[in-house]
């Protein structure tokens, strides 16, 4: 008994010192991590946020403009009913499992921050060669519905669902755009097309924009 409490004594300051130094630079070590890795996910958050909470949404409808005097018979959707604040269509893309609902655009609630965003001045599934325009955040928070469309290729299917119609698009196009707070919509202006933007998949200075013609229509 005494042999071992004696070795028991034996451990010296220095290693206990030692051991005493190695776990604080572990424990130093992993709380540096987790800020660095939140200060990470902070940027990135803000950097999307930044994309949408600026003049990009003003400038697409400048872009839209531009389109509009291309095609002087498509004129930007019009409602003269009272603004819903519910669902009033769908979007469903089948390989990434989203399917979401969207806003009338006039309603306080079609907000990027809160729901996928209709782009004002695009036009809804049921206009003929129009454009319908749909915004949403990628990246980590909880309204980043579009964080994996960069999954997406050509000829994936998307659906909208709306008026009691289900209109089936296929992607024709995919491209990238720096982020100069404007933004160029390519399309055939004989066709009529699905528009997606989203801030670019591990790149915060461009956003990608997904083009998709009108293939099918199901009552």
């Amino acid at each position: 008994m005494d042999k071992k409490l004696k070795n028991k004594k034996r451990v010296s300051p220095s290693a206990t010192a030692f051991i005493g130094a190695f776990i604080t630079l572990v424990g130093g070590f992993f709380l540096s991590y987790n800020y660095i890795q939140s200060q990470k996910v902070l940027a990135f958050d803000t950097m999307s946020q930044a994309f949408y909470d600026g003049n990009v949404v003003e400038n697409l409808q400048v872009e839209l403009i531009e389109e509009e005097e291309k095609k002087e018979e498509l004129k930007p959707t019009e409602f003269t009913g009272e603004i819903r604040d519910d669902y009033i269509g769908y979007l469903t893309i089948p390989k990434i499992n989203l399917t979401k609902g969207f806003l009338d655009y006039r309603s306080a609630e079609n907000n990027v921050d809160k729901n996928l965003l209709v782009v004002s001045g695009s036009n809804y599934p049921d206009t003929e060669k129009g454009n319908f325009i749909i915004a949403g955040h990628s990246g980590t928070g909880w309204n980043s519905f579009f964080n994996d469309l960069y999954r997406l290729g050509r000829e994936d299917l998307i659906y909208i669902s709306y008026q009691g119609k289900k209109y089936e698009y296929k992607i024709v196009n995919i491209y990238t755009q720096a982020k100069t707070g404007k933004l160029a919509v390519y399309r055939d202006y004989d066709k009529t097309t699905l528009t997606l933007i989203t801030c670019t998949n591990n790149d915060s200075t461009t956003q990608t924009v997904y083009i998709a013609e009108l293939t099918n229509i199901e009552e």
